[in-house]
């Protein structure tokens, strides 16, 4: 198990200056922030990031929200790290996420979750190389 993965702080989270809480919440979660940068992705950004989706109903929905307003992508270090960041984020839909979860606690719908975060240890290194080099990898072995 790879002990990397990737999240993002969507721009519902961020306008909402949940951004600091979103963070050290994964920090206390035993997460290490290996790289960390706020940027606004252009539609040629989220359109490359979120590719895998390109077929599906939702893509362009998906596209315009994450170019909405300004992102936090943060390059993560633990033990069992994508699965532990999927337990804590919680389910995409909102409505179905566990009490205490960052999705339950800071989202708003299936569509405005707070957090993206990798759905695989392939993808966390796909994903963080895509908003990170290697050298900018705090930690990095």
């Amino acid at each position: 198990m790879a002990r990397h993965t990737l999240t993002i702080v969507k721009p519902d989270a961020v306008a909402a200056g949940n951004t600091g809480a979103i963070l050290a919440r994964i920090e206390k979660e035993g997460f290490s922030i290996r790289a960390v940068r706020k940027l606004r992705l252009t539609e040629a950004q989220a359109q490359a990031f979120y590719a895998v989706h390109a077929e599906r109903p939702f893509y362009g929905d998906l596209v315009a929200f994450m170019t909405r307003g300004p992102v936090v992508a943060a390059a993560l270090e633990r033990d069992n790290a994508v699965r532990h960041l999927r337990d804590v984020m919680g389910a995409t839909d909102v409505s179905k996420a566990e009490p205490g979860t960052l999705r339950a606690e800071f989202g708003t719908s299936i569509e405005e979750n707070a957090v993206h975060g990798s759905d695989s240890d392939e993808n966390a290194a796909i994903e963080t190389a895509f908003f990170f080099s290697q050298t900018e990898l705090i930690g990095a072995v």
